[in-house]
C-alpha cells in the first residue's frame, strides 16, 4: 500500500489521547501483520491503553527507533471544511486530523516496511508507536521502560514529528501542574467569615508572572532558543460558583518550559512554595498535581546522527525548536536523539490541518536511504 493509502486508514482512527485507543492500535497492528511483521504490543498501566514496537532486523544488534505517537488532538470548536477523521485531497494537499502531527510519519514507516525486509538489514529498525504524547508524552515512557528486555540497546532515535524534513537538534523540557486552593465559603455580605480562594489564587498568579519577568532578567540563558530562557505561564484559572459567595475554591494551571540544564521541577517548586506559604492566613490548603512532564532534549556534542540525518533528509539541521517531543525522554534513556518528519508543525492542532504527497514521498525517501545504511556491512 502507499503511504496516502495508508494515511487514509489511519486518520480515519478518532484516537484522541486519554481514552483507549484499541482502534488505531489495531490499524497499525493489522498492517504490520498483513507484511509479516509480529509486533510486540505493550499495554499501558491505564490497561486500555497500548504502545506497540516493531523489529525488522537481527534484534540482538544496536539499531535505530523510528519513533512517533499514534494519537491526535481534538477537533471539537475547529471549523473544519471537510470531515476532519476522512482524508480528503483537495489542491494536491491531503487534509485530515493528524496529517502532519504525526500521521504521516506512521504511514511512511508502514509503507516503507516492504522495503526494509527487502534490505537485508545488518542492524535492525525499530517501529515504535506511541500513545497519549499529545497530553505529555505519557505512553512512551512504559514503552521506553519495556526496551531492554526486547531488543539490543538501540544505537539512535529518529522522532517524526513535524518539521519540514529538517533535523531538529533540540527542545526544551516541560513541566505542567494544577493548583488546587481551598479557601472557606461565606455569604457574600460577610467576606470576613470566608477565606476567598480567587483572592489567594490572584496572589499565586502574580508570583508566576513576576518569576518569569525574573528569569527574563536573570536566566539562566541558552540563545540557541527563542526565547533563550525558560519560561513559566499561567494557563487556565476557575474558580467561584456565584457572585453572593465567597468562593471556597480555585484552580490555577500553570506551565513550565525550561531551556537544557534548567530544572523544570524546581520552578514549579518555588511557586509552590509561595502558594504554600498563603496557608493558614488567605487559604486552609494549597495542593499541588502534576499534569505533565517531560524533559528537555540538549544538543548532542556527537555530530554524527545530526549529519547522518541531514545527509539522508537533504535537509539543513535546525538548533532548535519552541515545542516539544519524545525525544527528549529517549534521549534522558541514553538513546542519541533526533527530530525529522514530514509536515509542519504551523499546520498541527488547527482546522483544515494537511500534509502534501511529495512531503510524504520526501520521508520515505529519507527512510530508504536508512535503510541502506543500516544494510552496509
Amino acid at each position: 500500500m502507499t503511504p496516502e493509502e495508508i494515511l487514509a486508514d489511519l486518520i480515519s482512527c478518532d484516537d484522541l489521547p486519554g481514552r483507549p485507543n484499541r482502534a488505531i492500535a489495531g490499524c497499525v497492528e493489522g498492517h504490520l501483520r498483513r507484511m509479516g511483521i509480529e509486533p510486540v504490543i505493550l499495554t499501558g498501566p491505564e490497561g486500555d491503553r497500548v504502545n506497540i514496537l516493531a523489529t525488522i532486523g537481527p534484534r540482538d544488534r544496536s539499531g535505530v527507533i523510528l519513533s512517533g505517537h499514534m494519537d491526535v488532538v481534538p477537533v471539537a470548536g475547529q471549523d473544519w471544511s471537510s470531515d476532519p477523521f476522512r482524508l480528503t485531497r483537495r489542491d494536491d494537499r491531503l487534509y485530515g486530523r493528524g496529517t502532519s502531527d504525526m500521521k504521516g510519519f506512521l504511514a511512511c514507516m508502514l509503507a516503507m516496511v516492504p522495503e526494509f525486509q527487502a534490505a537485508t538489514l545488518q542492524r535492525p529498525l525499530h517501529l515504535a508507536f506511541s500513545y497519549d504524547e499529545e497530553i505529555g508524552c505519557r505512553g512512551v515512557g512504559h514503552l521506553i521502560a519495556a526496551l531492554p528486555d526486547l531488543v539490543a540497546a538501540p544505537m539512535a532515535c529518529i522522532v517524526g514529528e513535524p518539521s519540514a524534513m529538517r533535523p531538529v537538534l533540540s527542545h526544551k523540557g516541560k513541566r505542567s501542574t494544577l493548583l488546587r486552593i481551598e479557601g472557606r465559603a461565606a455569604h457574600s455580605s460577610q467576606p470576613d467569615a470566608g477565606l476567598n480562594a480567587i483572592y489567594a489564587g490572584a496572589e499565586i498568579l502574580l508570583a508566576i508572572r513576576a518569576l518569569n519577568e525574573r528569569l527574563a532578567v536573570q536566566g539562566p540563558f541558552d540563545h540557541r532558543f527563542s526565547p533563550p530562557h525558560s519560561t513559566v505561564v499561567a494557563g487556565v484559572v476557575r474558580g467561584g460558583s456565584a457572585v453572593n459567595i465567597i468562593p471556597d475554591r480555585c484552580e490555577i494551571e500553570m506551565e513550565v518550559r525550561s531551556v537544557p540544564g534548567a530544572d523544570p521541577a524546581a520552578i514549579t517548586a518555588e511557586i509552590v512554595a509561595l502558594a504554600q506559604a498563603l496557608v493558614p492566613e488567605k487559604a486552609l490548603s494549597v495542593e499541588a498535581c502534576e499534569l505533565s512532564a517531560y524533559p528537555a532534549l540538549p544538543p548532542s556534542s556527537d555530530p554524527t546522527l545530526a549529519g547522518l540525518v541531514a545527509r539522508l533528509s537533504g535537509g539543513a539541521p535546525l538548533q532548535s525548536v519552541s515545542y516539544g517531543t519524545e525525544a527528549g525522554l529517549y534521549h534522558a534513556a541514553g538513546i542519541p536523539s533526533i527530530i525529522c518528519g514530514p509536515g509542519e508543525i504551523a499546520r498541527a492542532h488547527r482546522p483544515d490541518e494537511f500534509i502534501l504527497p511529495e512531503e510524504l514521498a520526501h520521508c520515505c525517501q529519507m527512510l530508504r536511504g536508512l535503510a541502506g545504511h543500516l544494510a552496509a556491512p
